[in-house]
C-alpha cells in the first residue's frame, strides 16, 4: 500500500470533446493541465486509477539542483522557482521549503565527483559549494563518520508528494480542467494519421491534441502504436518515520542512505545506494541500450528474477480498442515493500547519525520508477504520430521538476515559445 494522498473529488462525467487530453494523473500530467487551464485551454486528464497514486506520491520529495545532470539543470532551476511560487498559484501549502540539500562524501573519489560537477556548472548562478568535514558537523550535528567533505545547495529544498499533486489538481479543476479517475485510455484515435481523440474504457473523446504522461505505463501504450520508448522499471524502497527530533531539517544524501525532514515532523528515508531491479521481458529486449549505465551502476542494483517477470508477462502487449487492457487490469502499480533495503538504510543511517536510533517507522512502501538510458525524460512530439506529445521517462526526477515540465509541455502543445530548450529531451535522441 502506498502513502496516504490528500483526497480530491474529481469528475464522474466524461465530456465528448475537449482541446487537449492528458493521459496520466501524476504530477507532470496535472502540472500540464494546470498550465493549460490557466491559459484558457480546455483540457481533460484521464487517470486509470487514482491521481498521483503511483510514483508521484511515492517519491522522496526532493527539489534538487545539486548534482543534477547538466542538460537537465535549466529544468531544475525553473522548477525550483515554480515550487516557491506554488502556494500563491494553487492556494495551499504544498510543503515546499528551501531547506537545502547536501551530499556527504566518505572517499576522495566521491568528493572528486562533486568537485567535477561544480566545475561543469560554473556560470549557472547556483549557490552550490563544497563543504569541509567541520562544516558538515556544524550543519548536521551529532554524526560519527569522518566525512572527507561534501557539497551543498542551500536554495534546494523539499515538497510533500502526498499534498502537492492534490493541490495542483484542485487548482486545475478550479480553473476549468476536467479530471476523471478510474478511466483508462485504451488507444489513440487517428484521422489522416494525426491524433484526433482517444478511446477509453468508458467511451471516446475527440480532441485536437493528446499528451502522454503515463510514467511506467507509457512504453506499453506506445508499443501498441508501433512506437518504441526506451524505459525500464526500477523500484525504490522508501520509509517514513513518526515525528522526532532529528539532527537537521536539510536533506542529506550519502552513498548508502538519504534522509529529509517532512512537514509532519518525521523523516523520509531510503537506501540511496540500492535500487531493486525485478527483471521483466523488456530488460531482455532493450537492456543493451543501458549497458554504459549498467556498468557504472551495477553495484547499486539488486536484480531479481521471479514473480514480477511472470506478472508482467501476463499483461497484454497488443490489443484492440474493444479489449480490456493492462491499464484496467492494474489500476495502481504498487510494488511490494523491500523491507531488507529499508532495514539496510536505517542501519547505515544510524551508524552515521546515531540519533536516528530513536526513530520509529510509521510506514514503508515501494515506488516504481521509469528510467531512460541517460536518465533524462522524454518530452516532445512523435514524428510518426502528429498531435501527440510525450512527457514521460523522468527517471525518478519527475516530482522535483514537475511544475517546469508541465509548463514546457503546455508550451509545446500550444506552439508557444518553449520555457526552455526541449532538444535534450527529444524521443529521437535514442535513434541508432
Amino acid at each position: 500500500m502506498g502513502p496516504q494522498i490528500d483526497p480530491v473529488v474529481t469528475s464522474a462525467v466524461m465530456p465528448p470533446r475537449t482541446t487537449v487530453v492528458i493521459i496520466g494523473g501524476g504530477i507532470v500530467g496535472l502540472s500540464t493541465a494546470l498550465t493549460l487551464a490557466e491559459r484558457g485551454v480546455p483540457v481533460v486528464v484521464l487517470e486509470k486509477g487514482r491521481i498521483a497514486a503511483e510514483q508521484s506520491s511515492r517519491n522522496l520529495g526532493w527539489v534538487r539542483k545539486v548534482m543534477r545532470s547538466v542538460p537537465d539543470l535549466p529544468m531544475a532551476i525553473m522548477a525550483e522557482r515554480m515550487w516557491e511560487e506554488m502556494p500563491g498559484r494553487v492556494g495551499s501549502d504544498c510543503g515546499f521549503r528551501h531547506s537545502g540539500i547536501t551530499y556527504v562524501s566518505r572517499t576522495a573519489e566521491e568528493l572528486g565527483k562533486h568537485e567535477a560537477w561544480l566545475d561543469k556548472v560554473k556560470g549557472e548562478g547556483l549557490d552550490s559549494r563544497l563543504l569541509t568535514r567541520r562544516e558538515i558537523e556544524n550543519m548536521v550535528p551529532g554524526g560519527t563518520v569522518d566525512w572527507v567533505g561534501g557539497i551543498t545547495t542551500p536554495s534546494d529544498g523539499r515538497a510533500e508528494p502526498q499534498l502537492a499533486s492534490s493541490a495542483i489538481a484542485r487548482a486545475a479543476m478550479a480553473k476549468g480542467a476536467v479530471i476523471i479517475e478510474n478511466c483508462a485510455v485504451r488507444t489513440l484515435v487517428r484521422t489522416g494519421g494525426a491524433v484526433s481523440g482517444v478511446v477509453t474504457e468508458h467511451g471516446e473523446i475527440t480532441c485536437d491534441h493528446v499528451v502522454l504522461a503515463g510514467g511506467v505505463w507509457s512504453r506499453r501504450f506506445l508499443a501498441n502504436h508501433g512506437v518504441t520508448l526506451l524505459t525500464l522499471p526500477l523500484v525504490a524502497a522508501v520509509l517514513r518515520t513518526e515525528p522526532f527530533e532529528g539532527p537537521a531539517d536539510c536533506a542529506v544524501g550519502a552513498s548508502n542512505f538519504s534522509f529529509r525532514k517532512r512537514l509532519d515532523g518525521g523523516y523520509t528515508i531510503t537506501q540511496r545506494g540500492a535500487l531493486f531491479a525485478p527483471l521483466t521481458l523488456d530488460h531482455f529486449r532493450i537492456g543493451l541500450k543501458y549497458l554504459p549505465t549498467l556498468i557504472a551502476e551495477w553495484k547499486n542494483l539488486r536484480v531479481s528474477f521471479g514473480k514480477e517477470f511472470f506478472d508482467d508477462l501476463a499483461l497484454p502487449r497488443r490489443w484492440k480498442p474493444t479489449d480490456v487492457t493492462a491499464f484496467e487490469k492494474v489500476r495502481t502499480m504498487s510494488p511490494p515493500v523491500n523491507h531488507a533495503l529499508n532495514q539496510e538504510a536505517m542501519r547505515n543511517l544510524i551508524e552515521a547519525w546515531p540519533s536516528f536510533a530513536n526513530a520509529r517507522i510509521a510506514q514503508e512502501w515501494g515506488g516504481m520508477i521509469d528510467v531512460t538510458p541517460d536518465s533524462l525524460p522524454v518530452i516532445g512530439g512523435v514524428a510518426s504520430i502528429p498531435n501527440l506529445t510525450l512527457a514521460t521517462g523522468f527517471s525518478g526526477h519527475g516530482f522535483g521538476t514537475g511544475p517546469a515540465a508541465g509548463h514546457l509541455v503546455a508550451d509545446l502543445v500550444m506552439g508557444n515559445q518553449p520555457l526552455l530548450d526541449p532538444s535534450p529531451y527529444s524521443l529521437d535522441r535514442f535513434d541508432g
